[in-house]
């Protein structure tokens, strides 16, 4: 494992220019689209991280697309997230009870984990270096999306502290900027920050905040880290680096705060008071609903004497934040082995905003031991907002998404392989319920008799067009004999009521109905196209249904109405003239 870190941002940015992994642009950029628009195409692309020097209304120059390849990430931590993944788990496994020799051999993991803390900085803090004379106004904060309720912070980093324990949380909110002195607050109400509101707002006192922004990339990555509650996100920061890290005290509060930092916003949220917040463009591709939130009454603005201003995009899928959530499963996703020994791997699909699917390879050691693997996972930290686990064999790679579909055509029965709940929590930016917070998740079990399958399970049957027998199909993709993906002309649900009635296509075991805006040959816009549209409870169809009691059982043929309904959100789109401008523009860039 590389021992490579970096003492704050603007090291890495250093480093990033020395091996070539940093572009400067120093023609004047628009922070409203403009920018969004360039580091876009630069994803696309797998191009460089990028520095704004010249930011249109700001003296500040930004960084952005810090973790926008496999290979910046890697280095932005210093290590392979995965082996990491698996070194903590081989630790947590072998180590308890602690024995003479499991010392000698986790020797350099327990010096890591010696530098989980933190030193004091009592004076000088260089996030303090100027106090004062600053504003909102003055920071260059993004406007990514055409419909976009205004401006908001990126990559801010909440700091709050529980008042009942003093227990500290970070984590990265959206924080859309009101006005000069005010933030909204839009943390979900299953993350930390909310719940530390939710304490304060019991005791009727307004909730302390320190924002940061900047600090070195594993900080950065750490506030993004699906942590359990008892782990300190700024202290798992120096595990990371393999190095302490120095916090200072906040100016306004006993908040402590990373020294490094670029910038500090220091403020309160006053307790029952909420502001109009949104409609803002997500990582699964829409525009969220606007709804009321909190909002941050700065108190002020400390930084270094020349600092930059970090950020990203989010958007539809591919963006910066794809890495970083692949590492985090990489790093996290072997931890749940502790507690599920029978779990092989996970891979949460970036294309499908990682909460809408998770795929679980499972060694099924008795009857149904995959459906006990799901209902863990479903009560385990954010994996708790997971809307749909698909469950394969142990031998099965779970990245590749065509294997998967191989097994789920094979192996899947709705009669006996079926996990559905009907109302329970889900991310606060899936809206295919039609509710706020709330949703339906489904488990499909795909493990058979866990034999592998033979390879005619997983190719695409060319000869088939089912245009010849079902006249109201537009455009179709087979990924294998038992799955199909379609595009129709006529309304969607005379369509089903006729795949049900009359047994169309019924050589396909999965029939997926998507929109007419999704490219069927781009596994990325299909996964997305399917998985962010489509609730379980009120869009899965089964050929039969039956019900003894109070059991309900559903067999034959499946389908799956993933296309777009009327109370679904914009998708995001950029508007045609920035896109023209910034292709005009983009060699001199």
């Amino acid at each position: 494992m590389s021992e490579k870190n970096f003492y704050d941002l603007q090291s890495y940015l250093k480093f990033l220019d020395r091996i070539g992994d940093l572009k400067t642009i120093e023609s004047e950029v628009d922070p409203e689209l403009e920018i969004t628009e360039i580091c876009s195409r630069t994803i696309e692309e797998n191009g460089q991280a990028l520095l704004f020097k010249n930011v249109k209304g700001s003296k500040y120059p930004l960084a952005a697309n810090l973790f926008g390849t496999e290979e910046r990430m890697n280095l932005s931590l210093g290590c392979n997230p995965k082996e990491l993944g698996e070194e903590i788990l081989n630790f947590a496994q072998k180590a308890v009870p602690p024995k003479l020799n499991s010392f000698f051999e986790f020797l350099p993991f327990i010096k890591r984990g010696l530098n989980f803390g933190s030193k004091k900085v009592f004076y000088g803090a260089e996030c303090q270096q100027v106090q004062g004379g600053d504003n909102l106004d003055d920071l260059p904060i993004l406007k990514c999306w055409p419909e976009d309720g205004g401006r908001f912070i990126t990559m801010g980093l909440t700091i709050t502290e529980s008042p009942i324990n003093n227990k500290r949380n970070m984590g990265m909110y959206r924080l859309q900027k009101h006005d000069n002195k005010t933030l909204g607050m839009h943390w979900h109400p299953h993350k930390g920050g909310a719940a530390h509101y939710h304490e304060s707002s019991n005791l009727g006192k307004s909730l302390p905040v320190s924002i940061v922004l900047g600090g070195d990339p594993a900080l950065i990555f750490s506030s993004i880290a699906p942590l359990p509650e008892n782990i300190d996100e700024v202290l798992f920061s120096a595990f990371l680096k393999n190095k302490k890290i120095k916090l200072a005290k906040s100016q306004h509060s006993n908040i402590m705060i990373p020294s490094n930092a670029e910038f500090i916003i220091e403020g309160v949220v006053p307790i029952n008071k909420t502001r109009m917040e949104g409609p803002f463009g997500d990582h699964f591709g829409y525009y969220s609903m606007e709804s009321e939130f909190p909002y941050l009454e700065i108190k002020s603005i400390t930084r270094k004497n020349n600092p930059v201003f970090p950020a990203t995009v989010v958007g539809r899928p591919p963006k910066e934040d794809m890495f970083l959530g692949m590492a985090a499963t990489d790093i996290f996703g072997p931890l749940i082995r502790l507690v599920n020994p029978e779990v092989e791997d996970m891979w949460a699909y970036y294309e499908a905003g990682f909460h809408n699917l998770l795929v679980v390879s499972v060694d099924e050691r008795y009857p149904k031991n995959s459906v006990k693997a799901m209902m863990s996972i479903w009560g385990t930290g954010q994996l708790s907002l997971t809307k749909c686990i698909i469950t394969v064999p142990r031998f099965v790679d779970t990245r590749n998404i065509i294997e998967v579909f191989g097994y789920l055509g094979e192996n899947f029965d709705p009669q006996k392989d079926l996990t559905l709940i009907q109302t329970t929590p889900l991310d606060t930016l899936d809206f295919t319920s039609g509710k706020l917070h709330v949703g339906s998740k489904v488990g499909l079990n795909c493990i058979g008799d866990g034999k592998r399958l033979s390879k005619e399970s997983f190719d695409s049957p060319k000869e088939v067009d089912p245009r010849n027998k079902v006249k109201f199909i537009k455009e179709f993709r087979a990924i294998n004999k038992n799955i199909i993906i379609i595009k129709i002309d006529i309304d969607k649900d005379k369509a089903i009521k006729e795949f049900k009635l009359n047994s169309l296509l019924e050589s396909f075991k999965f029939i997926f109905i998507v929109s007419n805006d999704v490219n069927m040959e781009s596994n990325v816009e299909l996964l997305w196209g399917i998985f962010t549209r489509f609730d379980p409870s009120i869009d899965m169809y089964f050929k039969d249904c039956r019900i003894e009691r109070s059991s309900v059982s559903f067999s034959g043929q499946v389908v799956i109405d993933a296309t777009f309904k009327d109370w679904y959100p914009n998708v995001i789109e950029m508007s045609e003239n920035v896109k023209k401008m910034v292709g005009e523009k983009w060699k001199n860039y």
